[in-house]
């Protein structure tokens, strides 16, 4: 059975509709392999067994009698501290939410128990998501799966370490600058940034709700199909005979590839020589508006943050990470009239990025320009821990202020990723060429 734990959740779900796998017997063993683990309580914040061993033994009579609700009914997944779960704590890793007891599930829970999905627990967060690292010294920081001495990338941090460390089939996480992504890209994964509006983010503890999204963290891009079908209780893309032949793609020249480290620069160069190979058509593209984008983000993140948040954390702010709390502060110093401005430029930027962008399939740069920062060090040096923050969320940040959907796909290079950014709802036609390039880079 622990063979099992670190299959795909599509791998997991044919076979329990195969009958060669028990959704108990499954569920039992991510259960035993969570309690067993040695840094479990730094990436579950709580889990569910109850609930668990329920909905796999439902799952066990329905594949039995033919009656699966989905290709994933009986997997067990994770979901992110954001997620309200009906009689369990959800606190979004910060002391301001302790004790917070939702009495339903979240819109999208709903829709996986609906689908037959089983919940394993909830995941440990970045404070109030509000952090690219995933460092939280308030609840936890889970560990990198490359590198146990650095930090796993966030703010969905646990979402990624319990699918890497195989404690899930599938984490289920939020994107609001970056949150899937990075720690996807950090951890070795695939991880779906869905457009803003796309999937319900009703029940959500949120951060900046213009920008918040819900998406999969996970081990292959047909799971993120077939999660995304779940969690808005739809069908999954068709990826049957998706190529790179004849495809488009643009390397996103403005900002994205400055100051790169040396392994996402050369983990980035391999990737497009593995996509040319199967042949797509690549063309450097710049994008002065992104770069004009970019400088908005201070106001258009920032000061939504802390408007959503101002009274509960100047209620209490002595129980948050400092940083955590300075950057919500830093949203304080923006007036209604910059907030309006900024969307206003905002709006006609990525007007401009549409334009530019139309003739592609994607638009392609690596996930993060730098790697996992070491704990320790972000722990003791404030300037270092700001830096490496904002240089984190720098390349994923495009996606979300141009209000488009995204995929990170591992390149080879342990904690490098490449990014596939696409139009906005048009998450199928990405999914398809992201598992193109996934076949490519394989």
């Amino acid at each position: 059975m622990q063979d099992w734990l670190g299959r795909t959740a599509a791998e997991q779900g044919r076979a329990i509709g195969a009958g060669d796998l028990d959704p108990i017997d499954l569920t039992q063993a991510y259960l035993d392999a969570i309690a067993a683990h040695p840094m479990a309580g730094r990436i579950y914040a709580r889990t569910t067994p109850d609930r668990a061993l329920a909905e796999a033994g439902a799952a066990r009579a329905r594949a039995r009698t033919g009656m699966r609700l989905s290709p994933l009914d009986g997997v067990p997944i994770s979901w992110k501290d954001l997620f309200d779960t009906a009689g369990v704590a959800t606190e979004a890793g910060t002391a301001l939410l302790k004790g917070r007891v939702p009495s339903r599930d979240a819109e999208v829970l709903r829709n996986a128990t609906s689908a037959g999905l089983v919940c394993l627990g909830k995941t440990h967060t970045s404070e109030l998501a509000f952090s690219g690292l995933g460092l939280n010294p308030i609840t936890a920081t889970p560990p990198n799966v490359n590198d146990h001495a650095a930090v796993p990338g966030g703010s969905s941090s646990g979402a990624a370490t319990s699918v890497a460390f195989g404690l899930a089939a599938c984490g289920i996480g939020t994107d609001t600058g970056g949150s899937v992504r990075i720690p996807a890209a950090w951890n070795d994964l695939v991880g779906l940034k869905t457009t803003a509006g796309r999937l319900s983010c009703a029940g959500v503890v949120p951060l900046c709700e213009r920008f918040d999204t819900v998406g999969p963290l996970c081990r292959s891009v047909e799971d993120a199909a077939l999660m995304l079908a779940v969690l808005e209780g739809g069908k999954p893309a068709d990826l049957r005979g998706a190529s790179l032949q004849g495809r488009r793609l643009a390397i996103l020249k403005t900002v994205v590839m400055d100051d790169l480290r040396d392994g996402p620069a050369n983990a980035f160069a391999y990737a497009v020589t593995r996509l040319e190979a199967a042949g797509a058509v690549i063309d450097e593209v710049e994008a002065p508006e992104l770069a004009e984008a970019l400088g908005l983000a201070p106001i258009v993140f920032t000061a939504e943050a802390y408007g959503i948040w101002r009274d509960v954390i100047e209620a209490a702010p002595h129980l948050m990470f400092d940083q955590i709390l300075e950057r919500f502060r830093s949203g304080a110093g923006f007036s209604g009239a910059d907030y309006v401005a900024a969307w206003r430029k905002l709006d006609a930027g990525r007007q401009a990025w549409h334009a530019r962008m139309a003739g592609y399939d994607a638009v392609i740069c690596p996930t993060a320009p730098n790697l996992p920062p070491n704990l320790e060090r972000l722990m003791a040096d404030h300037d270092y821990y700001v830096t490496e923050n904002l240089l984190t969320l720098r390349n994923t940040r495009a996606g979300n202020l141009m209000g488009l959907c995204a995929t990170t796909l591992p390149t080879g290079t342990p904690g490098c990723g490449i990014m596939l950014l696409g139009a906005p709802m048009s998450e199928e036609r990405l999914l398809r060429l992201s598992a193109a390039a996934e076949a490519a880079l394989r």
